[in-house]
């Protein structure tokens, strides 16, 4: 199967013309969770293809969902499984961009039965789920915990779990939320000092440590790398707080 049959197959099955899994650069950060009420992990539902990691199943469970005939073809296509997980990964990400989140599943869902030691199939995923309505932190974490296992000292990963535990923060106001937000996000930045989203990630938990100084100096930091790195909503909540001391923002 030529790469582009798999894609055609691929999306054929994530629009349900096909049932052969049984029963899925530049990519998108993580939703921001809004405040409020802390909610339960939504259960599981709808079809086990797109459900992440099939609902939970174990890799050797998942390739078999898959079909040694769907692996066969596969594996005539690409040099090895780990290059034909990046190839689907990659293709998750550029589904989740074009706001096909079904297609990105399916496409995820592969990449990870294909090579549970892509980090980029946990993260896919986990945008994938911060984009639904009623996910909630924890479920979130569990994706990007199992993705930081097999990739401790990725940036964008720690830069995401930042983001993710602050996000719980702000549901359980509990110290301990905010110091591991804290640790996720210096993490980050002494895996890249110029992650712009990991900088502007500290400056909330600065703002959140009520150290506003500190939050504008990451402000600042981030937008020398990144502008597009800026969270306006946040800066007008810093600036109620404190004034920008470079007077740049006002």
């Amino acid at each position: 199967m030529s790469v582009s049959t798999a894609s055609s197959w691929l999306k054929a099955t994530a629009c349900g013309g096909l049932f052969l899994l049984a029963l899925g650069a530049a990519q998108p950060a993580l939703a921001q969770k809004k405040k409020g009420k802390a909610e339960a992990t939504p259960a599981a539902t709808g079809p086990q293809r797109l459900q992440p990691l099939y609902g939970g199943v174990t890799p050797a469970q998942a390739q078999a969902l898959v079909g040694a005939t769907v692996l066969a073809d596969i594996d005539r296509s690409f040099a090895s499984r780990p290059e034909a997980s990046k190839f689907f990964s990659q293709k998750g990400y550029e589904y989740l961009q074009e706001n096909q989140p079904d297609t990105a599943a399916v496409r995820f869902n592969l990449a990870w039965a294909l090579d549970p030691k892509n980090a980029d199939t946990y993260r896919g995923l986990a945008v994938l789920i911060s984009q639904r309505p009623g996910t909630s932190p924890e479920a979130i974490q569990a994706l990007l915990s199992q993705a930081l296992a097999v990739a401790p000292t990725d940036s964008r990963l720690l830069t995401d779990a930042a983001t993710n535990t602050l996000s719980r923060y702000e549901q359980t106001k509990k110290k301990k939320d905010l110091t591991q937000a804290a640790d996720f996000a210096q993490r980050a930045l002494t895996a890249d000092s110029t992650n712009a989203n990991a900088w502007q990630t500290t400056a909330r938990v600065k703002y959140f440590q009520e150290d506003y100084a500190g939050a504008w100096a990451a402000v600042h930091k981030g937008q020398s790398y990144s502008l597009s790195s800026l969270d306006f909503t946040f800066l007008t909540e810093l600036m109620a707080k404190a004034p920008d001391p470079t007077g740049k923002f006002k």
